[in-house]
């Protein structure tokens, strides 16, 4: 049994790919590696199409990880949404857009990215970049980083503990 995770953004042109690419590479370094699928979408239609943010990629890259291999930028289908075991947002309200669209998203299947912060704020978005300068995005990574331990703790409890045959 493996696990489907989904990062989930606004635009799919920052925070999510950044999620994506950073729990790809700690994912990565796990006993059940094989067993764990990651991608990441958009709430919204809105940058449809378009590369990851040059920050972003600037920003992942500076650290080590892979900013280079080509995203395109989409809005998560319904067809992703249903086979996610699990949705990881940047904010509430990118899952309430998923919910409007009649996705069930129940409590074990769509986490906010903070949950996994220590001393986060309950319900506390990722933090945006977007209208921010190349250091908001070295921010934004730095809580993505911090968000690791408890995220790959949690994907091995799902796993049962590690892979499964």
């Amino acid at each position: 049994m493996g696990l489907d995770v989904v990062f989930l953004c606004l635009g799919n042109i920052c925070r999510s790919p950044m999620g994506e690419r950073v729990a790809l590479s700690h994912v990565r370094d796990t006993p059940w590696a094989g067993l764990v699928r990651v991608t990441s979408a958009g709430a919204s239609a809105e940058e449809e199409g378009n590369p990851m943010d040059p920050r972003a990629r600037a920003a992942l890259t500076g650290r080590g990880y892979d900013g280079h291999t080509a995203h395109v930028a989409h809005r998560i289908t319904e067809a992703e949404a249903r086979r996610a075991d699990l949705i990881v947002a940047a904010e509430r309200r990118h899952l309430t857009a998923l919910e409007r669209r009649g996705i069930d998203l129940s409590p074990d299947r769509a986490v906010l990215l903070t949950s996994y912060v220590p001393g986060a704020r309950a319900g506390s978005p990722l933090p945006d970049p977007w209208y921010g300068a190349a250091a908001d995005f070295e921010d934004t990574l730095s809580v993505l980083e911090a968000a690791m331990p408890a995220f790959l703790t949690d994907l091995g409890r799902r796993l049962g503990g590690g892979p499964r045959s």
